[in-house]
């Protein structure tokens, strides 16, 4: 049996256990990738300050993000068509989220539904919405949100529309998978894969057939999905939602101070730090290079999160330590579920848990709520120097 110690571990199974479209819908970015690729690599020119003989017992990851107890300020990311790279994928994640006390945020393009999750869960969840243009489904999705006692809602608003994703253009990407005699030959060899969607119902997106207007089915989705987003969207249409939706509101996607603010104006309980995952604006900076310029200006007004690029405990605790209140990983757990399901989720939240306790302890912190700049090595130009 392969000994998992690290998340790369995980992604090498997870490449030979799912099909390649789910694959590299997950493993890419748009364009040329280059903010996909910064995202990650841009956390290794931070360094870390090693601390000696201070008491290291006693450590706690234990922490709170928009109020609500974490036993470590990790959320599991939104992430679409989850449910394509295991069967019933979000009902396995929140699963495990929420069996190790960290926060579970279901994607609306889903293929589980908002009410399956909460069927198979105990504890609430937090639901991602899109900046859609019809006001009736939001009104109903904030209602399911309420009846399923989801516990924070997260607005993504970077995307009005979509980047452009070489690989998912060339895939063919769709749920369920067209059957091409490529994709067909491909799925074929992923035969645990395979059994498990047929074992579901699951294979459609959850949240939109059959709750949308005028989409009944599949087929009908593709229409609905490019007509409905709005990229007329502006900080007032985002206070309507707010109206919509009277619970702790997080919106996603911020990469510059003045959209920080213009968020803390509009009642956000908390803003993420984020560029999609690279996804959108290809050329756009990693999300940690625009943290600290964000924390600075905002940090003690409102909650401030960090989303793209984590792919281990020492990038949790590089972010914490610049001013980050809570993070959140996507394809790291997409990896541990494709690769081992629910279980594979667990295992990539203990590996992020212990890289985090023994790097905190290495640091002479025992606290995770203590971090800060002072236990890190930031180059001077790390945010850049741009005209």
């Amino acid at each position: 049996m392969t000994v998992i110690t690290n998340i790369d571990d995980l992604k090498r199974i997870y490449r030979r256990r799912v099909p390649k479209m789910f694959y590299d819908y997950a493993e890419s970015g748009s364009w040329t990738e280059q903010t996909f690729r910064d995202n990650s690599s841009d956390f290794a020119d931070i360094r870390l300050r090693q601390r000696v003989a201070i008491d290291m017992t006693g450590r706690s990851t234990k922490s709170r993000m928009i109020g609500q107890e974490v036993s470590m300020p990790v959320a599991l990311a939104p992430v679409g068509l989850t449910g394509m790279q295991c069967a019933d994928g979000e009902i396995k994640a929140a699963k495990a989220a929420e069996k190790f006390g960290v926060p579970f945020t279901l994607s609306t393009m889903s293929i589980c539904s908002i009410e399956d999750v909460a069927e198979h869960t105990t504890k609430p969840f937090w639901l991602q919405v899109y900046t859609l243009k019809d006001d009736d489904f939001m009104q109903r999705l904030f209602d399911r949100a309420k009846a399923a006692r989801c516990s924070a809602a997260v607005i993504t608003v970077d995307l009005q529309l979509l980047g452009q994703r070489h690989k998912d253009l060339k895939n063919g990407l769709s749920a369920p998978p067209k059957l091409t005699v490529k994709s067909v030959a491909n799925m074929m060899t992923k035969v645990q894969w395979g059994l498990g969607m047929l074992g579901t119902k699951r294979r459609f997106f959850g949240n939109i057939v059959g709750h949308a207007k005028g989409v009944k089915d599949p087929s009908s989705l593709g229409n609905w999905t490019n007509e409905s987003f709005d990229q007329a969207l502006d900080w007032d249409r985002i206070r309507e939602f707010r109206k919509m939706w009277d619970g702790p509101l997080i919106i996603k996607g911020i990469l510059d101070v003045r959209d920080a603010r213009e968020a803390l104006n509009v009642g956000a309980d908390a803003i993420i730090v984020s560029n999609h995952g690279g996804r959108q604006l290809d050329g756009a900076l990693s999300s940690i290079r625009v943290l600290e310029e964000i924390v600075d200006a905002v940090g003690d007004k409102i909650e401030v999160h960090l989303d793209s690029g984590i792919r281990s405990g020492q990038d949790v605790l590089k972010a914490l330590a610049m001013g980050a209140k809570g993070t959140y990983i996507g394809r790291a757990y997409v990896y541990g579920l494709g690769a081992m399901g629910e279980a594979g989720v667990t295992k990539a939240l203990e590996v992020i848990h212990n890289e985090l306790d023994l790097s905190m302890g290495l640091c002479g912190v025992t606290d995770v709520q203590k971090l800060g700049r002072e236990h890190l090595l930031i180059p001077e130009d790390f945010a850049g120097r741009w005209a």
